[in-house]
This record gives structure tokens, sequence and C-alpha cells, in this order.
């Protein structure tokens, strides 16, 4: 029987985030050795962040009740053993699978689609996902239903399924050295878990059981580690040469500027779109990948003015996010344009070496602003 304390643990959301991007990272580099592997990577990312100069606490976006919500992701290896295990990387090579491999498709209704698609672009590991990339999820995940007391994962299990909660409550135990279970987090009615025992190929870390009737959607081992791996892998490729032709970046080290690569995240917009409004609160900055983007103000007379053209290989946005001011400018798409998005919270936690480069432009974009207008106007940032 199962011995729940009178007090839940959870499972901080920044461990999850960490987690996955160490686990993501490993198995594209595949190291010789994890563990030395790891020193550097966790050290490289403890080193960043304190380069960062930390802004003041902001106003909340409508984006931060996603973050603050999302439970996606599988309950960290315990602690309690100290006998440590070895971590191996089932092998798998992006560069060598097949696109025509045979996909697996479950019918659904077009209402299970929907809330299915609500639930998993919530899911962090699937937001960079193409739209061809998400309907292959869709489309390989089958329902399971489940019973109060059922056990959906079991410690030390292989891995066989990633599952998206549809409805229910879910209770996620670790076994003690004592023989006593311990619950260190609940799910109810949203979340996911299962990802880091597929990605690892390792045993389950912890043990799911149903806490009421309910319902689950789930992806088998191969279609998770194709999809997942392979994305990762082309967009870190299709970044780096994006990467390469903003000047700003080259100040970032290797390490740097893959770990950029990993977190953007593609967005296209279509003649005419708009993709941020003057007075805005900042979410994040953008990278021009294809196309052209326009960037206007409005002028004493309430006019809108066009004040700069930004093509492949600039960028706009950053310095809202360097002065924490609102937007003080717009920017529209000018034919169909491809750009990379990078949020706020990885702005901060990455692009700190480029924090100087970014103040320093202010002054450039002040002088843009006198030459068109004939005064030097007071602002902080035209993008």
């Amino acid at each position: 029987m199962n011995r729940q304390p009178s007090a839940k643990n959870n499972v901080p959301d920044e461990l999850r985030d960490v987690l996955l991007e160490f686990t993501i990272s490993y198995l594209l580099e595949q190291p010789p050795d994890v563990l030395d592997y790891a020193v550097e990577f966790f050290t490289k990312l403890r080193d960043n962040r304190t380069t960062i100069v930390r802004p003041p606490p902001r106003a909340a976006s409508p984006d931060d009740s996603v973050i603050s919500n999302e439970e996606d992701d599988e309950p960290p290896v315990p602690r309690f053993n100290t006998r440590r295990k070895s971590v191996f990387a089932e092998a798998y090579d992006p560069e060598a699978d097949d696109d025509d491999t045979q996909k697996v498709v479950f019918p659904k209704s077009d209402e299970q689609r929907q809330g299915l698609a609500e639930s998993v672009k919530k899911i962090l590991l699937f937001r960079s996902l193409d739209k061809e990339q998400m309907h292959e999820v869709l489309d390989a995940m089958f329902e399971k239903r489940v019973k109060e007391g059922d056990y959906i994962i079991k410690q030390g299990d292989d891995g066989d399924n990633f599952y998206v909660i549809q409805t229910g409550t879910y209770h996620a135990y670790v076994k003690l050295d004592d023989g006593t279970q311990k619950l260190i987090h609940t799910y109810h009615d949203k979340g996911s878990f299962g990802e880091l025992a597929l990605l690892y190929n390792q045993p389950r870390a912890a043990t799911i059981q149903a806490g009421s009737e309910g319902s689950l959607w789930a992806l088998d081992r191969q279609t998770f580690r194709r999809i997942i791996l392979k994305s990762a892998f082309k967009k870190r490729k299709m970044y780096e040469s994006l990467i390469d032709c903003v000047p700003m970046l080259k100040t970032l080290q290797s390490y740097e500027r893959l770990n950029l690569a990993d977190a953007l995240i593609p967005r296209t917009y279509e003649d005419g779109d708009l993709i941020i409004k003057q007075g805005d609160a900042a979410d994040g900055m953008y990278f021009v990948e294809a196309g052209t983007i326009k960037i206007t103000i409005f002028n004493e007379d309430g006019k809108e003015v066009q004040v700069k053209e930004i093509k492949k290989g600039g960028y706009f946005g950053e310095l809202a996010l360097v002065t924490h001011k609102p937007r003080a400018a717009s920017a529209y798409a000018v034919g169909t344009t491809k750009l990379a998005f990078l949020d706020v919270e990885a702005f901060e936690r990455l692009l700190g070496p480029c924090m100087e480069i970014m103040k320093r432009n202010i002054d450039d974009y002040e002088s843009q602003l006198e030459k068109i207008f004939g005064s030097k106007h007071n602002i902080t940032d035209v993008r």
C-alpha cells in the first residue's frame, strides 16, 4: 500500500526545463563520456547565468499561465539511492533517419484531435515542431483509458510510451531505500509524463498511478524519439547558419550559440502581418531568417512613419528587453517572412554576453530617428 506524506513535494518547473535541455543536447552530441559532458554542460550553464543582468520583475503576460501551469515532464531520477547508474543513450542518427518511414495513424474524431492539439502545443518538447511534425504526433497518439488505482508506469520498468493527460488525477511516487513510497507530484486533468526514460533509454524513474478514472493519450517510444530528436537536429542545423549571419552573435562562444539555436522558435508571417505593436509589452526578440521587416513609429501628428527596414541576418525587438519598457515601434512583414523567435526567459539566460552591444545600439537608433524627424526623440527602442 502506498503511504502518502502530509506534504506534497512538487517538481520545480526550472528543474524540468534544465533536464530536458541537457537530455536533448546530450543525445544530439553523443559525447563519449556522459559525466564529463554533464559537468561541462552545467558549468557553462551556470557561468552563462552569472553574466546576465537580471531585469526587475515584469508584469504578468498571457504566456505566464502556460509557463506556471506546465506539468509536462516525468519526475527526475530520485537521489535516494546512492549507487550511481550508468546512462546509455539508444543509438540514433537523425541524418540517417528515413523520412519515408511508415508512419502510424490512429483515427480520432475532430473534437479529440482539437483537444489533443491544444494539450500537446503547451508541452516544452513539442513547441518547436513544424505543422507536419505536429500532425504526425497527433496521428501517432492513441487513447488509453484507466481506472482508479491502475498503474500507468512503474519505477524500474523499461520505457514504452510517452503520455499526455486528457482527464483524471495521477500521482507520481518514488521508492525510498526503506521500501516506502514517497509522493512527489500530482497531476490534475493536465500535464504529461514519461519522456525522460524514452530519451535516455533508462528505466522509469518513478511510478505513476491513477488517482481516479481517466483518459490518457500515448505516443510510442520509436515515434517519440524519431520526431523529437530529428526535429531538434534539423532545427539546430537550420539556425546555426542564421546565427552565423548575425554580427552581434559572433561574440558568443560555440557552446552558447548552439544553445541559442536550440532555443529559437520558427515563425512565419505573410505580407502586411503585424509582428509587434508599438506600446505592447515585450515578450521576446526576433531574428530574420528570410524576407524583410518594416519598422514604423507614430510621429507627433499621429501618423505612422517607416523608420527602418530589416533583412535576412538582422534582428529586432531586443531593446525593449534591455530597457524593460514597452515596445516603442511596430514591426510588419513585407512579403512572406520567416523569423526565429527568442522568448524573454531564453533571452535573459542566453544573451548576457551580448547585452553591452545591444545597449550601445540605442544611441544608433536615436541618431536614425533624428535624421528622419529632424530632432532627437526620447526613445529607447525603435523596435
